[in-house]
């Protein structure tokens, strides 16, 4: 599910498809964070929660990417050049992969 996050015309984030348990109260969620994208003046910045949860499974995918990496899970991207659409594709397909296999999408 993708939707534009509350109170920000420039900024969208991608959930799963599925209701699963979250956090350790295991309370029931409509679908587990899988990315966001938000426009910034000076960049855009680009949140994958995959990477977090799988960090050895990503970093060899996109290395021209993974030089934005800020944290975790935060990518910021200043130049049109750092990001090379086929990495974005490999990483986005196989962060679809494990989510389906952990169970957040059908």
């Amino acid at each position: 599910m993708v939707r534009n996050k509350k109170g920000s015309a420039d900024a969208y984030e991608i959930m799963g498809n599925k209701e699963v348990p979250y956090g350790y109260k295991k309370e029931i969620v409509p679908g587990m964070y899988f990315a966001s994208v938000v426009m910034r003046k000076d960049s855009v910045n680009f949140y994958f929660f995959p990477c977090y949860m799988y960090p050895q499974e990503f970093s060899g995918l996109a290395p021209t990417l993974w030089k934005c990496l800020k944290g975790k899970t935060c990518f910021h991207v200043k130049k049109e050049e750092q990001v090379i659409d086929k990495e974005l594709s490999v990483i986005l397909k196989k962060g679809i992969q494990f989510w389906k296999k952990a169970g957040y999408m059908k």
